[in-house]
């Protein structure tokens, strides 16, 4: 591949939160790096054949890194593919990305980790990184083979959206991971509790006459899962905590200083189980929508630093799967386009500073899996998003670039518009007009 002409980003609104830094300058990527950053100043005189990008005022910050992606490749293309979600990806700002292991074999083997990361490497529009399944067959009974799948390339371990029951295997999980430096991510959820459950256990999913799920049963799991982690010393990222219930367990355990850390996902910071309506079936989620108490409880979460990541749990499904009764759709939602505008709500809300948000969906996730990208500094992967903060957007799922298009924004007014995707230098989006 021919290097891409460099290229001189000007006039800017710069946020980096490796440096803390929210204000006027420019960035100038050569030959797939950030060759120069100037903060507060203006670059003199280019080269000749440096392309000069005027932002306008825009915001240029470090590309979005997603931790959490399912595609239905392989064995459920229809979904999503690789490529697809990568598109995806690029239009709304995420130049690194990790897909789930939940795939059609599943990802627990080196051999099928080793497929999944060559085909992506002849998909240039942004970086896919591959998660290993914890057990195999991810039927929680016997590990994977966690230590040659992290020789093959994978960045964590997880079992997706099966919790894994047993505390034996559990414990084992942590101990054998720890050896590899290797994050465990496990969805808390006790599955006795949950078992078919399709929504929040409150009033008004019993008003709906809904199967639920109680906030207890990811409260039980969690505490479950810290003395495990207490006791191993190993290294959880806890999959999209979702109740005010278990930020308290998970409260303590930072405190007690555990390796733990926590993901939410764009739809529980920006929805409630309200907003299952009349049995709309696009906000029916894994984990489901909670209480507005429990949202709230979230934000607050992530502006103390408790939460430390923001994921868009994307899960494509076909209308097909989604136009059934509530309790027999498919849970799930797209979400790689409308990640950044849907989190820039808390930031004209007035909710969290503009680069605490960005940090959540950048230099966080990055600094979890070791990357050296979520960073604007000479020398890092040239890996940018351009965005107007302010341009208002009508979301509208029929024109999502996702296979599926099963999106609880649909309709949705926001604000934040991706003006140009940078990966590794080369613009692998620019918005249309």
């Amino acid at each position: 591949m021919t290097a891409a002409q460099p290229l001189a980003f000007v006039n800017a609104r710069l946020v980096d939160p490796e440096s803390g830094y929210d204000g006027p300058g420019g960035v100038i990527v050569s030959e797939g790096v950030i060759a120069d950053v100037a903060k507060g100043r203006e670059f003199g005189k280019l080269t000749k054949g440096v392309r000069v990008v005027d932002c306008g005022g825009a915001m240029l910050a470090p590309g979005l890194i997603d931790l959490r992606v399912k595609t239905g490749e392989p064995g459920a293309e229809t979904k999503e593919t690789l490529a697809s979600a990568a598109r995806a990806a690029a239009a709304g700002g995420v130049t690194s990305f990790v897909v789930q292991p939940d795939t059609d074999p599943a990802v627990d083997d080196p051999s099928t980790v080793d497929f999944l990361l060559r085909r992506a490497r002849d998909i240039d529009s942004a970086r896919i990184l591959c998660a290993g399944a914890a057990t195999k067959g991810l039927r929680g009974e016997e590990m994977a083979e966690i230590g040659l799948m992290r020789e093959a390339g994978c960045v964590y371990v997880t079992d997706a959206d099966r919790p894994i029951a047993d505390s034996k295997v559990m414990q084992r999980l942590l101990t054998y991971a720890k050896g590899f430096d290797t994050i465990l991510a496990h969805r808390p959820l006790d599955p006795w509790l949950a078992k078919g459950g399709a929504a929040h256990g409150g009033e008004f999913a019993a008003r709906m006459g809904l199967p639920s799920i109680s906030p207890m049963a990811e409260r039980i799991m969690l505490e479950r899962d810290v003395a495990l982690l207490e006791a191993t010393g190993g290294r959880l990222l806890v999959d999209q905590v979702t109740s005010a219930q278990a930020l308290e367990t998970l409260g303590r355990a930072k405190a007690r200083g555990l390796r733990i850390h926590a993901s939410v996902s764009i739809n529980h910071l920006c929805f409630n189980e309200l907003d299952i309506g009349d049995y709309r079936t696009f906000a029916k989620l894994t984990p489901p929508l909670r209480g507005e108490d429990d949202r709230q409880a979230l934000i607050e979460a992530l502006a103390d630093g408790l939460i430390d990541v923001v994921v868009s749990a994307h899960a494509p499904a076909p209308a097909e799967d989604k136009r059934l009764p509530f309790d027999q759709a498919a849970p799930g939602a797209v979400g790689l386009e409308t990640l950044l505008p849907a989190l820039l709500g808390l930031y004209h809300d007035e909710r969290l500073p503009l680069i605490d948000l960005i940090r959540a969906v950048t230099l966080s996730p990055a600094s979890l899996l070791g990357l050296q990208t979520g960073r604007i500094a000479p020398g890092a992967p040239a890996d940018l998003v351009l965005c107007d903060l302010d341009a208002p957007i009508i979301v509208d799922a029929a024109k999502l670039l996702s296979k599926s298009k099963n999106s609880p924004f649909d309709g949705r007014r926001l604000q934040g518009q991706v003006l140009m995707t940078v990966v590794d230098g080369r613009v692998v989006h620019r918005a249309e007009g």
